[in-house]
C-alpha cells in the first residue's frame, strides 16, 4: 500500500523547492504524490515557466486564489483546501517555506486531522512584523514533520519546545540548483541580456516592507541607483512590484526587465559581480553559486552566509546599500560547504516513508 501525500505550493520559492522532491516521490516505491497549485502566483512568468523549466509535474489542483490582502487570500486558501483534502484523502500534506499558502495548507490539513510536513522549518527573522515570519513560527507549531536545512534552525525549534518530528535533511533548493544548472547557458544568457561576465548587478526586491512603503522603496531605488554609477543593475520587477516601482521612480543605471524563470535568474545570477536581493532563496542560491550578496533587510533567515562573509546586510538607505555593494566587490572570503549536500529530497523522503511504518520521529 502507498503512502498518499500531497505538496501544496503557490509562489516562486515553493516550485524551486518541490521539484526535487516530486523527483524523487516519483521514483520511489511505498509513496505517491500529487501538487495542488493555489495561485498565489499566478502570471506566466511567475508559474508556468517555472513549471517547465523545473519540469514539475501538473498540479491536480490549480485553486487560481491570485492576489489578496493577506486575510482574503488566506481565507480562500483555506476554503478551497478543506474541499481538496477533503476529496483526495491524503495521509500527509507537505508544505513548503513562510508564504500565505505554507500557512494555509498547515492549518487546513491539521484542523482536518492530517499529518502536516514542513519543508524548511525552523527558520527565523526575529522579526513579527514580517508576514513570512508569522506564517513559519504558526506552521511550524503546527507540523507533525520538520525538515530543516541546517542545525541552527534545528535550534530555533528547540528554543521554543519543538523537538519531536525534527530532522535536519540540508536544503532542497541545494537539490534543485544542482539540477537546473546542468541546464544553464550562461553564455547564451549573456548574450540575451548584452552583459559581459562580473560587470552588472543583478536585483531582486519584492517583500511587502520594501515594496508597499512608498519612502523605503525610494530609498533601495535611490540606493541601486548609486550602485548602478559602477555597475548597471539588471532588475527583474514581479508583477506586483512592477507599478510600484515605476511610480516611485527609477534611477539611471537600472535596468527594469519581465520575470525570468530560474535557469536565467541563476545563469544572471551566477555571472554578476553581486547579487542584490531581499529574496531568502536567492541568498542561498548565490552562495552556493559564489557570488557575493547585498541583502536589503535588516535581518536574514540565512545568517551562516553572513557569518561565512558572503553576504553583507544592508539597510534601506541609499548610503548603507551603496557601502555593502563596494564590499561585496573586494576580496572574497573562504567558502564553507553549507546547507547539506545535495541530497535532502532523498533524506525527507526516507523520513516520511519511516514515519508512514511507525518508526523514529527524528
Amino acid at each position: 500500500m502507498s503512502l498518499r501525500t500531497l505538496t501544496v505550493v503557490g509562489a516562486r520559492p515553493e516550485f524551486v523547492q518541490t521539484a526535487p522532491l516530486a523527483r524523487e516521490i516519483a521514483r520511489r516505491e511505498g509513496i505517491s504524490g500529487g501538487l495542488v497549485h493555489t495561485g498565489q502566483h499566478y502570471d506566466y512568468e511567475m508559474s508556468e515557466l517555472f513549471f517547465s523549466q523545473l519540469e514539475l509535474p501538473e498540479p491536480l489542483y490549480h485553486l487560481g486564489i491570485g492576489s489578496a490582502s493577506h486575510g482574503v487570500q488566506t481565507g480562500a486558501m483555506l476554503t478551497e483546501l478543506d474541499r481538496v483534502y477533503l476529496t483526495e484523502r491524503p495521509e500527509i500534506v507537505i508544505t513548503h517555506g513562510d508564504t500565505n499558502s505554507t500557512l494555509a495548507a498547515a492549518l487546513s490539513a491539521a484542523k482536518l486531522g492530517i499529518t502536516v510536513a514542513h519543508v524548511e522549518a525552523g527558520l527565523r527573522s526575529w522579526n513579527r512584523l514580517m508576514p513570512e515570519e508569522l506564517n513559519r513560527v504558526v506552521t511550524d507549531h503546527l507540523a507533525d514533520l520538520l525538515f530543516c536545512p541546517s542545525e541552527t534552525s534545528v535550534a530555533n525549534l528547540q528554543r521554543e519546545g519543538i523537538t519531536s518530528g525534527v530532522f535536519m535533511v540540508g536544503d532542497l533548493m541545494r537539490d534543485s540548483l544542482e539540477w537546473t544548472m546542468r541546464t544553464v547557458s550562461a553564455a547564451e544568457t549573456m548574450r540575451d541580456h548584452g552583459l559581459l561576465p562580473g560587470k552588472y548587478f543583478f536585483a531582486t526586491i519584492h517583500r511587502a516592507e520594501n515594496t508597499d512603503d512608498r519612502e523605503r522603496l525610494t530609498a533601495i531605488l535611490a540606493g541601486l541607483g548609486r550602485v548602478a554609477r559602477t555597475h548597471p543593475v539588471i532588475l527583474p520587477a514581479h508583477p506586483r512590484t512592477r507599478p510600484l516601482i515605476r511610480a516611485a521612480g527609477v534611477p539611471g543605471g537600472i535596468r527594469v526587465i519581465d520575470p525570468v524563470g530560474h535557469s536565467e535568474a541563476m545563469a544572471l545570477a551566477q555571472q554578476a559581480a553581486a547579487v542584490l536581493t531581499d529574496s531568502g532563496g536567492l541568498q542561498k542560491e548565490v552562495y552556493w553559486l559564489e557570488t557575493p550578496c547585498v541583502t536589503i533587510r535588516d535581518e536574514t533567515e540565512w545568517v551562516e552566509t553572513v557569518d561565512a562573509g558572503w553576504n553583507r546586510l544592508a539597510h534601506a538607505d541609499p548610503h548603507s546599500i551603496e557601502m555593502a555593494a563596494r564590499e561585496a566587490l573586494g576580496p572574497r572570503p573562504a567558502h564553507p560547504d553549507l546547507y547539506g549536500d545535495g541530497n535532502a529530497a532523498g533524506r525527507i523522503v526516507d523520513s516520511l516513508l519511516n514515519y508512514a511504518t511507525g518508526g523514529s520521529d527524528g
